[in-house]
């Protein structure tokens, strides 16, 4: 998933399911998660998107 597309589908998630969510960097791109199932390298953490 490209930067622009991953961050637009981050904020969309957070504000949807009202949680934390992670924006991480991949081998394919970039992929989005909630914080609670993210348990990778915090190195690899582009932004966290909190929707309070």
């Amino acid at each position: 998933m490209s930067l622009p597309t991953a961050q637009k589908f981050a904020w969309s998630l957070a504000k949807t399911l009202m949680t934390c969510v992670v924006l991480i960097q991949t081998n394919d791109g970039f992929a989005v998660m909630t914080d609670a199932e993210y348990d990778g390298d915090p190195m690899l953490i582009v932004r966290v998107y909190d929707p309070f």
